[in-house]
């Protein structure tokens, strides 16, 4: 069975966009996932086909209508009841690789996609709808980020990357960012390749890999950093144990 991605949006055009080539695209010719975006305004019930009003309480721009993006989440839903269903928002919980590769093993997922300054809360009080954001920044709506989030599952489909393996090194997959790769020629502009990685030994170059791994991490996300030291201190039971000095 393929992985089923649902799109909701207004702009049905932008999808499968650049998901359409490399190995998503290929994947998507494969039959691997497929790929249905669902227009909006077909679920409004004016001759203008709005999704739009004003804030309550006032406010600058526009915010999506709660009544027509039920009926759309109702459609979705209805095509793919075992689908999780995403709402991208800055509002939501930030994307992880650990959300990416549970969300890859499933049947697939729908997407809402915002505009505006925002949807109606109502939406997300009557729905079962999962907020996600894929980054403290805004973007012009969900449909840039709808195509991070299925290109960051597509790829860990079976048969996508080739290699089962090739993904288990990766940033973030043990809560580290990887660490950093060279290739011929061994000089480039007085630069040579680290001389661990023309060794020939494995032990040395895995070694170095991790403690490289690390230290980046540490200097360039704390953040992470932090999460992954206080994973690594606790002990199997829950309980904190004293840091190595």
């Amino acid at each position: 069975m393929s992985f089923a991605a649902t799109i909701l949006t207004l702009y049905p055009e932008m999808f499968p966009g650049p998901l359409g080539v490399s190995l998503a695209g290929r994947a998507l010719a494969e039959g691997r996932w497929s790929c249905e975006p669902i227009q909006i305004r077909d679920f409004a019930t004016d001759r203008h086909r709005s999704v739009d009003d004003t804030p309550a309480g006032g406010g600058a721009g526009m915010v999506m209508r709660a009544d027509v993006l039920g009926r759309a989440v109702d459609h979705a839903i209805a095509k793919q009841p075992e689908a999780p269903l995403l709402a991208m928002t800055p509002r939501g919980a930030p994307l992880t690789q650990a959300r990416v590769r549970a969300l890859a093993a499933g049947p697939g997922v729908t997407i809402l996609c915002g505009r505006f300054e925002g949807m109606d809360e109502r939406l997300f009080e009557a729905r079962p709808i999962e907020p996600v954001s894929i980054g403290d920044y805004v973007l012009s709506g969900g449909e840039m980020g709808a195509l991070t989030l299925l290109d960051a599952c597509i790829r860990l489909l079976p048969g996508v990357m080739g290699a089962a393996s090739s993904g288990d090194d990766e940033s973030f997959e043990t809560g580290l960012l990887e660490y950093p790769h060279y290739t011929r020629p061994v000089e480039w502009e007085g630069r040579t390749i680290p001389e661990v990685l023309r060794s020939g030994d494995h032990a040395a170059i895995e070694a170095w890999r991790k403690a490289r791994a690390e230290t980046d991490t540490r200097l360039r996300r704390p953040d992470l950093w932090e999460r992954h030291e206080g994973a690594r201190v606790q002990s199997p039971s829950g309980a904190r144990q004293k840091k190595e000095r």
